[in-house]
């Protein structure tokens, strides 16, 4: 499993209080096991911190408000993801404003991706 260092992971507790409104609204969802997948929330990966993430898969869901779209941010997130490929692991990306319009809908999503992800593994 993909761990942090002890600065990560205490970054990830405090990160863990202080959820957006989209991740907490979708976090409700994740932690009940759509379609039996196991979610960890705010799980540390040295230097990162991923919003979600699925071990089973190698899975890591990121929710993406404004701040996501704004100066090098687009180019950071891009690099991240591509470390991340390389070394194996799925990225799915979800706009904050998706879950915030229909977190039910959102979680569904991800669990029909979830599912569609294990059959080709």
């Amino acid at each position: 499993m993909i761990q942090g260092d002890e600065l990560t992971v205490k970054r990830a507790r405090a990160l863990r209080r202080e959820m957006s409104l989209p991740e907490v609204l979708l976090w409700q969802r994740l932690k009940l096991r759509p379609r039996g997948f196991k979610f960890r929330k705010q799980h540390p990966a040295a230097p990162f911190v991923f919003d979600f993430y699925c071990h089973e898969l190698r899975l890591i869901l990121e929710v993406d408000g404004a701040a996501h779209d704004m100066g090098d941010r687009p180019e950071r997130d891009m690099a991240r993801d591509a470390h991340f490929r390389a070394k194996g692991f799925r990225i799915l990306r979800i706009p904050a404003s998706v879950v915030l319009r229909d977190p039910d809908e959102a979680a569904e999503a991800i669990a029909t991706y979830c599912e569609e992800a294990r059959s080709t593994a």
